[in-house]
């Protein structure tokens, strides 16, 4: 279980530098985040599509059962949702309510599903830690930002904001039953790959970005799709298949604890007293369940 913990902790400290990416695109011109988010798909996909061939493509390779079929796309359109909504809720509420309500409730949702779906106790070390990390994580989010500027459609978006923590948990259950019966890579592939087509559609409904603006964020852009989105979710599909949902679930509050510091390093954000016992409780969350067997 501790290489596994490991390798979901990598992904999640990953995940946590899409966000100062963001807002070194958003400095450079009208770039929506719409776009951004079908960009981290639409790169990832052919990345991890062709190593997964590379891996695990052979001619003679068996047809998936109507099963694993229904499952994959299941992933796909879980990814595309919670790119959807996560985004969808930032233009109603701003991405710190949409943040702290999506982050927060993921991990409760994983733990729900995956007790019902997979048969995962939620009880003694583990249910504390899960109780700590989600407690820490809301105070952490609620520390670094203000959360009194929500714009209009507050009721609206923190529904989408709710859906897209249940996208993700969906995601992360459905890839862990998957894992049971295909390799880590094929079923990134498969999710993301399924999930850029899915996603495609909902551009008509955003102004793609000035030519100047994707002359100079492209970089950026390559870079979310490669390293939080393709390498990171591939370390976390492995990860995944060696440790509970739920643990997997919890493991991944890093990646706000690794926003906040980027914020605090490199955008002059302040913690505050109540980010300073968010970040110490998550921290101690953590440890706690890497002390778990």
């Amino acid at each position: 279980m501790g290489l596994g913990l490991v390798l979901v902790a990598v992904a999640a400290v990953s995940w946590g530098t899409t966000g100062a990416t963001m807002a070194t695109l958003a400095g450079l011109g009208d770039i929506g985040p719409l776009f951004v988010g079908w960009a981290r798909l639409a790169v990832a996909a052919p990345c991890l599509v062709a190593v997964a061939l590379w891996r695990h493509g052979r001619p003679d390779a068996p047809p998936w059962p109507r099963r694993d079929s229904a499952l994959a796309l299941g992933l796909g359109a879980a990814m595309a949702a919670y790119q959807l909504c996560f985004f969808w809720a930032v233009t109603l509420t701003g991405i710190a309510v949409t943040a702290l309500l999506a982050i927060c409730s993921a991990p409760l949702f994983i733990a729900l599903i995956a007790a019902v779906v997979l048969g995962e106790p939620l009880a003694g070390r583990l249910g504390a830690c899960l109780v700590m990390a989600v407690l820490g994580t809301g105070l952490l989010v609620a520390g670094t930002r203000d959360l009194s500027h929500a714009s209009g459609g507050l009721a609206a978006g923190a529904a989408l904001a709710l859906g897209a923590g249940l996208s993700y948990a969906v995601y992360a259950v459905a890839a862990k039953r998957l894992l049971d019966r295909r390799p880590p890579l094929l079923v990134a592939a498969v999710t993301f790959a399924v999930g850029a087509l899915l996603l495609t559609p909902a551009l008509l409904v955003e102004a793609a970005p000035a030519p100047g603006v994707l002359a100079e964020g492209w970089p950026l852009l390559i870079y979310l799709g490669v390293g939080p989105t393709a390498i990171a979710y591939a370390l976390f599909t492995v990860g995944l298949r060696r440790v509970p949902a739920t643990a997997a679930g919890i493991v991944s509050l890093l990646e706000p604890l690794t926003a906040s510091g980027l914020g605090v390093l490199l955008f002059g954000e302040r913690l505050g007293p109540a980010g300073f016992v968010g970040a110490a409780l998550l921290v101690g969350a953590l440890a706690l369940l890497s002390l778990s067997r």
